[in-house]
């Protein structure tokens, strides 16, 4: 069974920037997309960010502008750059391999990452 790898958290000051990996085994033309789920204590676990494998990419409303989704074929990973980050982007991250967009939704798959770790605090 496949499973992506997060890395990448860490703790960082507001305004600040962090860049998270989402590395999987094989190369990543073999699935048909990706995407960054975010979760917080007490929180239903939300969707930042999707890209698929023609390149076309989703950014939710509040992290529009600030993060930036990529691929690195070769090293068969996806990348997040965040910048100008704020304390409410605190959050566990996740990665998901496949998923779709359906009736207007980002359907995952089960294929979840254990996620990383992302605090913004002074």
């Amino acid at each position: 069974q496949v499973q992506p790898v997060e890395s990448g958290g860490g703790l960082v000051q507001p305004g600040g920037s962090l860049r998270l990996s989402c590395a999987v085994s094989g190369s990543i033309y073999s699935i048909n997309a990706m995407a960054w789920y975010r979760q917080v204590s007490g929180k239903e676990r939300e969707l930042v960010a999707t890209i698929t494998l023609s390149g076309d990419t989703y950014y939710a409303n509040s992290v529009k502008g600030r993060f930036t989704l990529s691929r690195d074929n070769a090293e068969n990973t996806v990348y997040l750059q965040m910048n100008s980050l704020k304390s409410e982007d605190t959050a566990v991250y996740y990665c998901n391999l496949g998923g779709k967009w359906y009736g207007g939704t980002w359907w995952p798959t089960a294929f979840w990452g254990v996620g990383t770790q992302v605090t913004v605090s002074s």
